[in-house]
């Protein structure tokens, strides 16, 4: 069997930053055991997450970066488009995807012209055309999951006793079946990706790429979702490891500093400004790189924060919208509020928010990746979901872990009527679950500190002797025994080959 040292590891993100980061800290991970590790991406995607693996170099964990052509342009795509978070419509989407599923010759070239064979690929699940090119060469496959497991499987079990087929209408209540937790929602609050019309085939190719793999890796750790994992194994019948949270491996701000996109505001800046006040006092808000709210959400949301009193930071990147940017400037939002809020207008250095001890509430669109770093820290949430696994997450933080208090949102923005406007939560109602979450009465106490043991229990699993420590050591020991009977297989059947090829030459 192969040491860690002589292992070679191939990941293939999906080029979206919430998929981009928990690949990345998981090469991190395995190349601080030693391991040789490659991310492969397209040239704006690599661009942007440059600076973190060079950072990890500087620090003597050997990531590699390497370059793939996207061939956007032949699908319609503007050049440089490259990442979903520069997608703005449906149709763009789908051309987004038919480019990375046309890039599995590109890769196995890359592949064929590498010295020696990788010993794995570690493919994001929404890069099911890895696994062509892992057949034909004979390399182990991992698949790789960002949301949580308990989002993984409520799909699942919602479309074995086929609850999707059942139920037409999007907003009509059920209860998920033979789930472990009771869990109730609908189409629209229980979506699947690739579940929109003209993406079956997509749908079709990552459920088969997950069902022939040689095992999954979720990030997540089993102190949150252990009956999850489980569960999930069991029904995919697939060897499975939970190897998170990979952002708790790195809880240090400056260390997590370079994530894909630079902060529009100094992070000294910001440091200072958390310096000068109480612990737990402040409300940090922000929606990720995909959820936008509307114009009219974005303002009742900001009155709301106004109103409320309390400390905030907003990163804020619909301030670059001319309808939002016209209303703070317009009305002198920013005055008003004076040094109780501070707004960055785009990207904010979140871990160093979070890892703030003056912290004491996150407004997140519960991305799993921003779900896990409120966890990792101790943070508790105001959820406020946008699509998809966001209302998963919120179920876990709130309904199973205690460390969430909801917004009130209770679908998409798409299946609000038209004279909502996109509004969710009224700025009244803001104030209301602002004070909730915040407030120090008993119940907000006993939620801190329930945040506060899953905070400590987030470092422990990734460290050694913790679950997640120890899922990270037999995954890489299974690859060790995996690419080592792959290489005999491979020996021997040339070796056949060959002597067949003998017997038949006359003498």
């Amino acid at each position: 069997m192969a040491a860690a040292e002589e292992l070679h590891f191939l990941l293939v993100p999906l080029a979206a930053q919430g998929h981009i980061i928990p690949m990345v800290e998981v090469g991190r991970l395995l190349a601080a055991r030693g391991a040789r590790v490659t991310v492969v991406t397209t040239p704006v995607n690599a661009a942007r997450n440059r600076a973190a693996v060079e950072g990890a170099r500087r620090e003597g964990v050997e990531i590699e970066l390497t370059e793939v052509a996207f061939p956007g342009r032949e699908f319609g795509l503007p050049d440089g488009v490259e990442n979903m978070d520069q997608l703005v419509d449906l149709a763009m989407y789908q051309a987004f995807f038919k480019a990375f599923w046309s890039m599995e010759a590109a890769l196995e070239e890359y592949v064929r012209a590498l010295p020696r064979r990788p010993d794995c690929l570690v493919a994001d699940a929404c890069n099911p055309w890895t696994a062509p090119v892992c057949d034909r060469l004979g390399i182990p496959r991992l698949v790789m999951h960002c949301p949580s497991a308990y989002f993984l499987l409520a799909v699942h079990c919602l479309a074995k006793h086929g609850v999707y087929d059942r139920v037409v209408d999007h907003l009509e209540p059920f209860e998920v079946p033979a789930f472990p937790v009771r869990a109730v929602g609908n189409k629209a609050t229980f979506h699947g990706f690739f579940k929109w019309p003209g993406a079956e085939k997509f749908d079709h190719d990552v459920d088969e790429a997950e069902a022939t793999a040689d095992g999954l890796l979720i990030n997540t750790f089993r102190d949150i979702e252990g009956v999850f994992v489980d569960a999930y194994a069991a029904a995919l019948g697939r060897t499975t490891w939970a190897i998170g949270p990979t952002c708790a491996a790195r809880l240090d701000a400056e260390a997590s500093a370079s994530r894909g996109n630079r902060a529009d505001v100094d992070a000294g800046r910001i440091v200072s400004w958390l310096d000068a006040r109480p612990p737990e006092s402040v409300l940090y808000v922000s929606f990720g790189s995909l959820a936008h709210l509307r114009p009219k959400q974005v303002i009742e949301l900001a009155l709301g924060l106004e109103a409320s009193g309390r400390p905030f930071i907003w990163a804020i990147k619909e301030a670059k919208l001319a309808a939002v940017s016209e209303w703070l400037d317009g009305e002198g939002y920013e005055e008003r509020v004076g040094d109780r809020g501070l707004l960055v207008r785009g990207w904010a250095p979140q871990v160093t928010i979070l890892s703030h001890p003056a912290a004491g509430g996150f407004v997140t669109h519960c991305g799993w990746n921003a779900t896990l770093e409120a966890i990792s820290h101790g943070v508790p949430t105001l959820t406020w979901p946008i699509f998809s696994d966001q209302f998963s997450s919120e179920r876990l933080l709130v309904d199973v872990l205690g460390v969430g208090v909801r917004s009130g949102v209770k679908v998409p923005t798409l299946f609000l009527p038209a004279e909502a406007e996109g509004v969710h939560v009224a700025s009244a109602d803001v104030v209301k679950v602002v004070t909730e979450l915040m407030d120090g009465g008993a119940e907000g106490a006993a939620r801190r500190a329930r945040a506060k043991e899953f905070a400590a229990k987030a470092t422990a699993a990734v460290e050694e002797g913790g679950s997640s420590h120890a899922d990270l050591t037999d995954m890489i020991g299974y690859i060790s025994e995996l690419s080592t009977k792959k290489q005999l297989g491979e020996k021997s059947t040339n070796n056949t080959e060959a002597d067949a090829a003998l017997s038949v030459v006359p003498s």
